[in-house]
């Protein structure tokens, strides 16, 4: 291990200790490097999600090492229960080489610190109530060179040095906007708003989705561009929410907690989704997606997860491609830290980018797609009537949904999806 040059000097700085950000620091130091992993808030605390986790997500846990039995405290799932159309359709996750056949729940405020305490365990520093703010930068080339910062409840001003710096701060990364890399205006953004309930229903083995979102409060019911969910906890609670897209007038105009608010009311009396046996107040999150902040490499800085829009389109799933572009994005610095001069270096760093690209960049052009498809109410009403009767079609919308295919020797669904995704322009 790479003896610290100082406290506040490392080889890398990582902002932002969610999963995008534990999952790099976690690598980074397994291989070795000096990391300091920085956190605006302190452990346990509170994030917006729907605590669900798919096979993808469930793939990087078990990558890390982390104890994911149901002694540790994680509810496992079996699949998605997809509700619309006047259909009730419960799919297994797919039996895949590459992705276990399960899934996981837990909630976000536990969840994000058994990350943090792996890369920790790893040999990461990692400082929590550590509010970042400004970038150093060097004079001549305008490269990062660490961060400047308040720490602890008395905010005392601290800086930190390293030649590179990864961006894991989340869809408002105000460490990539001082860089200079603003939000692109022509990828989808989304909505998640969710609560907590008491409910019978905490121990689902489906996690459920509905397709229809109907807004009924008016004069006439409008088909909302997005979807609700029930994920059962097993604690004795359900987290229940909407993703919500902007692809319609009505992703500015409607007040989303109201529309939540009027959706629970519409579920039935004895699930328990009413204002009383409600544990927490409803709060919303912005879900950024389809790389929709680029370049995801520039001038020392590296952007995973949110901070680099990695949001899948297609569903709103962000953890697995947070922890994913985590684990890419600490490879890349490895092998760039094992570079011999600066040009060697900075070549290996550029390759970030184009390998996000290679692995998402034709799935997420289908997903931006597909989101404007389903903003149009018509074509979602169509989907859903008619499509959902169709188990076979619904494997494979599934499967495309939810990105589980095997690279290698899959089956005639997986083979179609891969072949979309490696035809379609990976902008």
């Amino acid at each position: 291990m790479t003896e610290p040059l100082s406290e506040h000097r490392a080889d890398v700085i990582v902002v932002g200790a969610g999963p995008a950000g534990s999952t790099t620091a976690y690598y980074l130091a397994k291989a070795g490097l000096d990391v300091l992993l920085l956190e605006k808030t302190a452990f346990p605390r509170e994030k917006v999600c729907g605590d669900g986790l798919t096979p993808r997500a469930t793939k990087e846990l078990v990558s890390m090492g982390i104890d994911i039995s149901e002694e540790a405290g994680w509810l496992r799932n079996k699949g998605l229960r997809i509700i619309g159309g006047g259909v009730r359709l419960e799919l297994d996750w797919p039996e895949l080489a590459a992705y276990p056949n399960y899934g996981l729940v837990r909630k976000r405020d536990d969840f994000d610190e058994q990350l943090a305490r792996q890369a920790q365990k790893a040999g990461a520093r990692l400082y929590e109530r550590c509010n970042v703010g400004a970038p150093v930068l060097d004079d001549r080339t305008g490269r990062i060179t660490g961060v400047h910062a308040k720490l602890g409840d008395e905010k005392r001003e601290v800086t930190f040095h390293a030649p590179l710096v990864v961006a894991a701060d989340g869809n408002s990364t105000r460490l990539s906007l001082a860089m200079g890399l603003h939000r692109r205006e022509d990828r989808p953004m989304g909505v998640a708003v969710r609560s907590y309930f008491t409910s019978p229903r905490h121990d689902d083995e489906y996690l459920e989705a509905w397709l229809e979102l109907w807004d009924r409060r008016g004069p006439q019911d409008r088909l909302l561009p997005g979807y609700g969910w029930i994920f059962g906890m097993g604690d004795g609670t359900s987290n229940v929410g909407l993703g919500i897209l902007d692809s319609s007038s009505a992703f500015r105009e409607l007040d989303w907690r109201e529309v939540m608010k009027a959706w629970c009311a519409s579920m039935p009396e004895d699930w328990g989704f009413t204002p009383e046996n409600m544990t927490q107040p409803i709060r919303g999150a912005a879900l950024p997606m389809a790389f929709n902040r680029q370049p995801h490499y520039t001038k020392g800085l590296l952007l995973v997860g949110d901070a680099g829009g990695m949001v899948n389109p297609f569903n709103g799933e962000g953890i697995a491609y947070a922890m994913e572009s985590g684990r890419i994005a600490a490879d890349v610095i490895v092998q760039a830290h094992a570079r011999a001069t600066p040009a060697q270096r900075e070549l290996a760093l550029r390759n970030y980018p184009k390998i996000l690209k290679d692995t998402y960049g034709g799935y997420y052009t289908l997903g931006r797609a597909f989101v404007k498809l389903i903003g149009n109410p018509k074509i979602m009403k169509v989907a859903t009537q008619h499509g959902l009767s169709h188990p076979l079609l619904m494997k494979f919308v599934q499967k495309l949904l939810a990105n589980l295919t095997d690279p290698t020797g899959g089956d005639a669904m997986d083979r179609i999806i891969n072949g979309l995704s490696k035809v379609a322009p990976k902008a």
